[in-house]
């Protein structure tokens, strides 16, 4: 009885942390790895690539559950997130909360092994991971501060690889930026009605009906900033380019899904939107 019990407790944790939806920790992982290729000239070494890898598995785990429990009243009204552990009580926000210290602290323990500069802005990153679930509830374009919370990777990649942060890791940031508010925008779009009913403030229901204009430039901003990095600071190979065609393929066929603003279809979109991280990633990381 006691082992169907740990079994039932555990896979709330793994529904917790949504581990069987990778799209979340795939939209962190594939820029911070680009910054750590450009940063390092080629491979990284697998020390870095191990402890950004697992580092931001881990702390999107631990996101989730700040996030869930402060959100836990508003998900009760959302149909997609009616059923998440902590809203229907299955987990208390205790548990979650230290579950999610548990995750975060393991983070910062792969962040000791790098540098002092990378572990002083990790305290950052910390706390715009704390900060952004209450965001929705002041910002009109909460996405804004996830997208920083989502691009802090790339300075603290910098950081570990070089002992510095150049400008261009802040240009690749302000990039990375307008990446997330194109794709959290295509998901604010799949709750904008309950959003509305609830209160809750999001770029979707700011944006109104300009929304899909809106995360067509956004996207155009994440392009155009990431290429003119890439073309300033090296000599991209013919694969960086095809990694931008087949991004900015993905971005077309984006258009095509979120036009109709159907929940399913925006949905869709958001949930494919690592495949063009990852496009810019191999564009780097394959040899010239």
């Amino acid at each position: 009885m006691d082992s169907i019990r740990w079994r039932h407790k555990i896979a709330l944790y793994l529904d917790l942390i949504r581990w069987d939806r990778p799209a979340g920790w795939l939209l962190l992982l594939w820029p911070t790895l680009t910054a750590l290729w450009l940063a390092a000239g080629g491979f990284p070494g697998w020390h870095l690539l191990l402890v950004f890898t697992l580092g931001t598995i881990l702390m999107r785990s631990a996101g989730c559950c700040i996030n869930d429990v402060a959100d836990r009243e508003f998900d009760r009204h959302v149909k997609r997130t009616a059923m998440r552990p902590v809203t229907r009580g299955a987990l208390s926000s205790r548990e979650a909360l230290a579950f999610g210290a548990v995750l975060a602290l393991a983070a910062f323990a792969l962040v000791l092994t790098t540098n002092r500069l990378t572990i002083s802005w990790s305290f950052a990153a910390l706390l715009l991971a704390v900060v952004y679930p209450y965001a929705k509830r002041f910002v009109s374009m909460p996405q804004a501060v996830l997208g920083l919370a989502f691009s802090f990777g790339i300075p603290m990649a910098f950081a570990a690889v070089r002992d510095t942060i150049p400008a261009q890791a802040w240009c690749l940031l302000l990039g990375n930026l307008f990446w997330v508010l194109a794709y959290d925008t295509e998901y604010a779009m799949v709750d904008r009605d309950d959003d509305v009913r609830i209160g809750i403030k999001t770029s979707a229901i700011t944006l109104g009906q300009w929304d899909v204009a809106a995360i067509m430039v956004f996207y155009g901003a994440y392009l155009a900033l990431w290429c003119w990095v890439v073309a300033s600071t090296s000599r991209p190979s013919v694969w960086w380019w095809l990694g931008v065609a087949a991004a900015s393929a993905q971005v077309v066929w984006h258009f095509q899904l979120i036009r109709s603003r159907s929940r399913k279809d925006c949905f869709k979109a958001f949930r494919m939107n690592h495949w063009v991280g990852f496009a810019l990633f191999a564009g780097i990381a394959l040899p010239a």
